[in-house]
């Protein structure tokens, strides 16, 4: 579904199906849609359709994320963490697509939940991380996710090509970058150095300032009903 939110919202800014295509290449890889499905979505977008959900056929439905097939997928994984989605879906015999499903909103996310479930009463009690980042191709992969989980990293939900969202991107990342513009490093660890120095060289003020617009752009992204916004023409106190 994310990939139709993104096609929706290329049809929108009137970005050529065919470019469409290469994005959503790039930004899921093997895990894209179909270049028949995407022509056939973009088509409805065009249309004036603003659904982004199936519609609702009769019939069987579908199988694919049986629990069986789950476990399947599981036991893959865990044999190889290396394996690829393509190599799973062709053994287990089931789409791309519904192997990814399987991947992000079934295996992960069970873990995901549990991680949430025990941590949740004291989130805010225990000085806990909470992590907002965007919805990148290196930060949803699976042995990220993986990892997060494992380690009860609670992640924010991130709306999809929104890094104006994300504290890292529009806080940390572009302050540090300013700061070390210019200069030359002769290894890792010099990159290393002079970036954690930066990073402790930020007053409190100024993170707690990152807050306060972090907090905003929730409320932005609220009020506009997740659509694309830009800059200050939405008043979040209305």
């Amino acid at each position: 579904m994310d990939q139709r939110i993104c096609i929706k919202f290329c049809v929108k800014n009137e970005i050529k199906c065919y470019k469409v295509c290469e994005m959503l290449t790039k930004a899921y890889g093997e895990s894209v849609m179909s270049k028949t499905r995407v022509y056939e979505w973009y088509k409805r977008f065009q249309d004036g359709r603003e659904d982004v959900a199936d519609d609702e056929r009769p019939g069987r439905p579908s199988t694919s994320t049986t629990d069986e097939n789950v476990e399947k997928v599981k036991a893959m994984i865990m044999n190889d963490r290396r394996i690829t989605i393509r190599e799973v879906a062709d053994d287990v015999g089931i789409s791309i697509g519904s192997c990814h499903e399987i991947f992000s909103n079934v295996l992960v996310q069970r873990r995901l939940r549990e991680a949430i479930r025990k941590k949740r009463p004291d989130l805010w009690k225990n000085n806990s991380w909470l992590l907002h980042h965007d919805n990148a191709p290196a930060h949803t992969s699976l042995l990220v996710r993986e990892f997060l989980a494992k380690n009860n990293t609670v992640t924010m939900p991130q709306p999809p090509y929104s890094p104006d969202m994300a504290p890292c991107d529009f806080f940390l990342f572009p302050k540090i970058k300013r700061t070390l513009k210019g200069r030359r490093f002769t290894s890792i660890d010099d990159i290393k150095s002079a970036s954690l120095k930066e990073l402790k060289a930020i007053p409190k003020i100024e993170f707690e300032k990152c807050f306060d617009d972090w907090k905003k752009r929730w409320r932005k992204c609220i009020i506009s009903n997740g659509d694309y916004f830009e800059g200050d023409n939405i008043n979040v106190d209305e």
